[in-house]
């Protein structure tokens, strides 16, 4: 099963026994104030199921426990194929709860995914999806070597769509 370690963190595959504490992240008004509303119960074990179902390709938004805290889901990173303009291409997303915001944990995260992403699922780049004025998000992918490469709308709002080239990482 689809694991990754870092210093702090864990992140593993997720559960439905998951679905109660995603409801404090993805339900949750603050959290979700860059994307179109908080979601439902019903939307958030919809979405669980989702990533579930992307596990076997070793894809998926895994769940962030906090070592110190091995019994609490904090948030979710992972790698997802997104098309977004083209060809799918692989995002790391994240979402962290807000009580564990301005720890380094997203940073922290995303580096062992991109690590993943290109070391063993073998792509050439990674991108992150993030609203203009999500400036903690944008801060995260840039910490971690991303760079705007092009800005679009998404689902109808504007993304910068965040790059790095594996060649460019090492």
């Amino acid at each position: 099963m689809l694991q990754l370690d870092t210093p702090r963190l864990i992140l593993r595959a997720m559960t439905p026994d998951d679905a109660v504490a995603l409801q404090s992240i993805w339900g949750d008004e603050e959290t979700m104030r860059f994307y179109p509303r908080a979601l439902t119960a019903s939307e958030i074990d919809d979405w669980l199921a989702r990533q579930i179902g992307r596990y076997p390709s070793g894809t998926g938004l895994l769940g962030m426990i906090l070592k110190e805290e091995p019994a609490k889901l904090i948030g979710d990173c992972g790698p997802v194929w997104q098309e977004i303009d083209g060809p799918p291409e692989m995002e790391i997303g994240y979402h962290v709860h807000r009580d564990y915001w301005n720890r380094g944990l997203a940073t922290e995260a995303v580096r062992a995914v991109r690590g993943y992403a290109f070391d063993v699922l073998g792509c050439d780049h990674v991108i992150s999806m993030i609203r203009p004025e999500n400036l903690p998000s944008r801060r995260v992918a840039e910490k971690n070597g991303l760079a705007v490469d092009r800005t679009l709308i998404w689902r109808c709002y504007v993304h910068c769509v965040y790059r790095l080239a594996k060649a460019a990482a090492l």
